[in-house]
């Protein structure tokens, strides 16, 4: 017999998850008589590894064949925490390790456990929200294209379904500056469709004016980029959605600037002296020199993406303290929050700086950050970073569940993964974070979802430029993504769709992953299915905000509830070769339903089901 602790169950651990300072916890620990514990004691200790508390647990009482032992450990400072247990017995003492859901003797990692700030609030209109993440360039376009101050050189297709452009020029880069004529008020036109899907926030790549059509290297952060439109279109835009109950949030590139801009100004495209031609440039001081001008840091070596020293006060105060700071200027204009690219790399007081800021303009705000791993233990740099105990993300960009979802679909993962993934995440974030999770499929960064299916992001995907799904493989995927879609929607969480994975797109990575929107040649079928799953959420506060608790994950079968004010919604999707009988209930969504009775409802192979219990 084993040693009985899991701190997902309240059984073992309660409350469940993260906790406040001075918050008593109970833990509970069933240890077999056949042991004959003496003393058990919980070890906790910081994240540098530092013993900072010992909480004793006591017999309490017989369960045959096992003894639990409970006590109450109570942290009094913020921060993020690991604890294991000893155990001392008649002939001798050893220490208790996690292993996955179970334990394990002298082996095996601690478990873990964050204590956040009691005041720590996320925005309620972000919990269980539906995000519509869109490329502006690629989406959709209006009217005639301005192209007064564009920086140059570039090149705008005349045909809408051109082939985005991705072979190197004659030195070997992609200069990624063509360009489709997507607008602001080609967004706003489609606003209708957009709420159509269950939409209620709009997240927007980098709109500022800059030289590519990612315009991640930002030539003026205070200027929307010609091609887009004007501030006055942008306000429009903001206006229009806020009338149709939905935000908009910005993509915040404050790592690093173009080479290229007004600041840098390598190009002498901007007027003044910018940091390249001058020393006694005001924004000299925002980077830094190796061997001036022409050796200087940049992001991941790109020459033209010079990096910024994110906590020079000059930079503070343009981008997050001045009166028209940067994000003071876009907040004022419309904006609702915003999304911080590449998060890991700007400085926790940066962040916590910028946090508090957009809450003083605007308390409602909300701030996302680009997080590819878990974001309550991560580190970067050396550093853990204390993105939930200091408060300073409402959310992070979820990809462990995509690679959960990915990976179970593909029958990489028979579903035991999948749960362990999800229930380490609800259990590690914060519920108000938790809540307002950005649950994605596909980004900008990521291959289209529905190649994903089939194929992975391994390789070359310039080999793979033209390579388009066979029709054998196309039937398949689609199949696939109507039930990962169904995991996605009904996961904790605010899950994001990327502009036209809806509609069937395809593509491997950068650039073939940001094609401009298939304006009629949707996948219609994939349409009507995001449709219906947000109109589900739009309908059951249970697949919003509710608890998840799984009953399946093996096999290819997986099983979970979401619970909330007394409205039960159960789950299920079968990727197994059997059938799976499973009790009957109201059918809010169904796909590949052999029979319907007995009381009994039978899913096939690639079935899924969404059913409510009725009260």
């Amino acid at each position: 017999m084993r040693i009985l602790y899991d701190s997902k169950l309240l059984a073992h651990k309660d409350p469940f998850g993260t906790l406040t300072p001075g918050q008593k916890c109970k833990l509970s620990i069933h240890i077999p008589s056949t042991v004959q514990a003496t003393r058990v004691a919980c070890l906790v200790q910081r994240e540098d590894g530092e013993a900072c508390g010992e909480f004793i647990l006591e017999q309490r009482m017989k369960k045959d064949p096992y003894e639990v032992f409970s006590g109450e450990m109570e942290l009094q400072e913020r921060g993020l925490y690991f604890y294991y247990f000893h155990i001392t017995h008649k002939s001798g003492a050893f220490r208790l390790f996690k292993q996955g859901d179970d334990t394990n003797m002298e082996a095996g990692d601690l478990w873990q456990v964050s204590v956040i700030p009691e005041d720590f609030t996320t925005p309620d209109w972000a919990k269980g929200a539906i995000i519509y993440q869109i490329f502006p360039d690629r989406f959709h376009r209006s009217g005639k294209v301005d192209l007064t101050g564009k920086l140059e050189p570039y090149t705008v297709h005349n045909y809408w379904y051109d082939e985005v452009q991705w072979q190197p020029d004659r030195w070997g880069k992609v200069l990624n500056n063509d360009f489709y004529g997507g607008n602001f008020r080609g967004i706003q036109e489609k606003l209708d469709y957009i709420a159509s899907l269950g939409t209620t926030i709009i997240y927007l790549n980098p709109i500022s004016k800059a030289f590519s059509s990612h315009r991640y290297d930002t030539g003026d952060y205070k200027t929307p980029d010609p091609m887009l439109g004007t501030e006055e279109d942008f306000k429009a835009l903001c206006d229009a959605a806020h009338e149709k109950g939905m935000k908009i949030i910005l993509d915040g590139v404050y790592s690093h600037t173009g080479s290229d801009s007004l600041y840098f100004n390598k190009n002498r495209t901007f007027p003044g002296m910018g940091a390249y031609h001058s020393q006694t440039s005001p924004y000299y001081d925002w980077y830094t020199f190796y061997d001036y001008p022409n050796s200087y840091n940049c992001w991941w070596n790109f020459d033209t993406l010079p990096t910024v020293n994110k906590m020079h006060p000059s930079f503070l105060n343009y981008i997050i303290e001045d009166e028209d700071s940067v994000v003071a200027h876009w907040l004022k204009l419309g904006a609702d929050g915003f999304r911080l690219d590449v998060v890991d790399e700007l400085p926790d007081e940066f962040v916590l700086r910028l946090k508090n800021r957009i809450r003083e303009i605007k308390p409602d705000a909300l701030l996302i950050g680009e997080v590819w791993e878990d974001a309550s233990n991560k580190s970067s740099y050396g550093t853990r970073r204390r993105y939930f105990v200091d408060g300073e993300l409402d959310s992070p960009m979820n990809y462990p569940f995509r690679t959960a979802i990915i990976n179970f679909m593909r029958k990489i993962d028979d579903g035991r993964g999948f749960k362990d993934t999800v229930m380490s995440i609800v259990e590690n974030y914060p519920p108000q974070v938790m809540a307002c999770t950005m649950n994605l499929l596909g980004t900008h960064d990521t291959s289209r979802i529905l190649t994903a299916m089939i194929d992975d992001f391994q390789g070359d995907r310039y080999a793979k430029a033209s390579r388009r799904l066979t029709r054998t493989q196309w039937v398949t995927a689609l199949d696939r993504l109507h039930a990962a879609t169904v995991l996605q929607y009904t996961l904790p969480g605010a899950p994001s769709i990327y502009y036209g994975d809806e509609a069937g797109m395809e593509g491997y990575g950068d650039p073939f992953c940001r094609r401009p929107f298939p304006w009629g040649r949707e996948e219609r079928e994939l349409q009507i299915h995001y449709h219906r799953l947000g109109q589900l959420r739009k309908k059951h506060e249970a697949l919003r905000l509710g608890d998840i608790h799984f009953f399946q994950a093996v096999n290819q079968q997986l099983g979970f509830t979401r619970t909330y004010k007394g409205q039960t919604i159960r789950v299920y999707v079968n990727r197994g070769s059997d059938d799976w009988e499973i009790p009957v209930g109201k059918i809010l969504l169904a796909r590949n339903m052999l029979t319907v009775a007995d009381n009994q409802l039978v899913l096939g192979h690639n079935g899924l089901c969404i059913v409510e219990d009725e009260a």
